[in-house]
């Protein structure tokens, strides 16, 4: 196995790939070579939501546009491969269930809604009465919620219906951006999974769920499997041609949701190892060539491809919960509160206050959390649902509650689990990587006590851009041998705790069914 990491790009084997990847918190892209290698620095432009009270969260289309041509204008000029290298291929992912609605001439109507927006949230409960929602689960995997299109659709026709008069299109960001960049109207198979609204069994989009979300095919991008590059019309190559010269010969793919790419990048790209990310927000998946026979409740299933899906569960709060935490309760901060927060007590004691409450031992003084700051995903599917505190009594400390906050995050990522291992059995690895892992390492231990099961860090900064990359290089680059992903050291739970987080797993479920069964 190929075992250097990166490489300065006179050392890089072409065919090389330019991987783009669309967070939540920024835009990134790197080069990476036939072997998986990345080629000299990535580039980077922040961002973030737009978010409101209603349940807002979008982020502006042209505005992602504009930072990914200056990513490629970047990378081109400052990491372009050398003499009789190639760009045999770019690849684009996004973060998943987004939306933007476009006219007849490709112009955005409205900002990105993101998968956090909850706005329709009403609409779930209006189609939950009209078709039998469990049916409706094992046909295209998928719920009926927020983060999918047919609430979002029917939202759309009851509150916005001249904006509906006028879409051409209702687009996924990635499709968005590259009919930007290229001129071709297309979306990933995975992309168009996340909408909630593909047939498992075909791969193609649903005609049932386009009926009962209001739309006909005309209104959706046609979908491309991993292994189909897509074909770019004469005036888009003559554009790409013209601005990025270095581009002339690579194959463009639709593009694909950061979870998959994230799957891919950790090394989990088969049943028997489990990818999870930490990030803004989390997830467990497995990636499966057979498709399960039955799904079950709490989780979705995505096709990717025409020969893969990917079953797992998502949680929208996660980074996001532990910012909350350090940033709302004031850790680090000698006072307490707001008072606190305003001695000038910096982020590094913040940090250092929140590693302090994790390392601790476990104590049944610790409130008990449901973390779902932005809505619940997997596994109710609480559209609606927001975190809820118990426990708390005159002495509960901040450093206390945010603790309370990560074992709740550790619980979600468990019933997450619970589910999984009826499709993966032998899935008996669980790769993590993302933002949190780096940032609180000492997270990842209360994780793997409460899923009792050993976890493995993946120390790469750039692994959803690994992942994007190796996608492509099957097709642009196949039979070379890749670089593996770099691991930390391997977690294993502790025996001792045990019995402490099954006994908070037992209340978690009984305070959830209270609030939200």
């Amino acid at each position: 196995m190929v075992q250097q990491w990166g490489v300065e790009p006179s050392d890089a084997v072409s065919p090389l790939v330019l991987a783009l990847d669309v967070g939540s918190t920024a835009s990134r892209g790197a080069l990476f070579d036939a072997h998986g290698r990345p080629v000299g620095k990535r580039a980077k432009i922040l961002h973030s939501f737009t978010s409101g009270p209603d349940g807002t969260s979008e982020i502006d289309a042209d505005q992602v546009v504009t930072e990914l041509s200056s990513i490629i204008d970047k990378l081109l000029r400052r990491s372009g491969p050398s003499r009789g290298h190639v760009i045999g291929g770019v690849a684009l992912d996004t973060f998943a269930s987004s939306m933007v609605i476009v006219d007849d001439e490709g112009r955005a109507l409205t900002p990105c809604a993101t998968y956090a927006d909850s706005r329709p949230h009403a609409f779930v409960d209006v189609l939950r009465g009209e078709i039998a929602e469990a049916d409706l689960h094992q046909r295209v995997g998928t719920r009926i919620h927020t983060s999918y299109w047919p609430a979002r659709l029917r939202w759309l026709q009851a509150e916005r219906p001249e904006l509906v008069e006028q879409a051409a299109h209702y687009l996924s960001l990635g499709d968005y951006v590259l009919w930007k960049l290229t001129g071709t109207l297309a979306t990933g198979t995975s992309s168009a999974a996340w909408t909630g609204m593909v047939d498992l069994r075909t791969a193609d989009w649903s005609e049932e769920v386009l009926e009962l979300s209001g739309i006909d095919r005309s209104k959706v991008a046609p979908i491309h499997h991993l292994d189909q590059p897509l074909s770019i019309s004469v005036a888009g190559e003559t554009a790409i041609a013209k601005r990025w010269p270095a581009l002339t010969k690579a194959k463009w793919f639709a593009p694909i949701p950061d979870g998959l790419a994230a799957n891919v990048g950790l090394g989990a790209a088969d049943e028997t190892t489990i990818g999870g990310t930490a990030a803004t927000s989390g997830a467990l998946r497995v990636l499966v060539r057979d498709l399960p026979e039955r799904l079950p409740g709490g989780l979705w299933c995505y096709r990717v491809s025409h020969d893969r899906a990917l079953v797992g569960g998502a949680l929208n709060d996660v980074g996001r919960a532990i910012h909350w935490a350090t940033s709302a309760l004031a850790l680090g901060s000698p006072v307490g509160g707001v008072r606190g927060a305003l001695t000038g007590h910096g982020p590094g004691a913040a940090a250092a206050a929140l590693t302090a409450a994790l390392s601790a031992a476990p104590s049944s003084t610790t409130p008990l959390v449901l973390p779902f700051f932005t809505g619940e995903r997997s596994t109710g599917w609480a559209a609606n649902a927001r975190a809820v505190f118990t426990g708390i009594d005159a002495s509960s400390t901040g450093a206390a509650m945010a603790r309370g906050v990560v074992e709740g995050i550790a619980i979600s990522y468990g019933r997450i689990l619970a589910q999984l291992r009826e499709l993966a059995p032998g899935a008996s690895a669980l790769h993590i990587g993302g933002s949190v892992t780096t940032e609180h390492p000492v997270a990842l231990q209360i994780v793997a006590d409460t899923l009792e099961l050993p976890l493995t860090p993946v120390t790469i900064k750039r692994s959803t851009l690994l992942g994007n990359a190796l996608l492509a290089l099957e097709t642009v680059a196949p039979g070379v041998e890749r670089i593996g992903p770099v691991h930390g050291g391997t977690l294993e739970p502790s025996e001792e705790s045990a019995g402490y987080y099954r006994e908070r797993v037992g209340r978690f479920e009984d305070v959830y069914q209270a609030q939200f069964g």
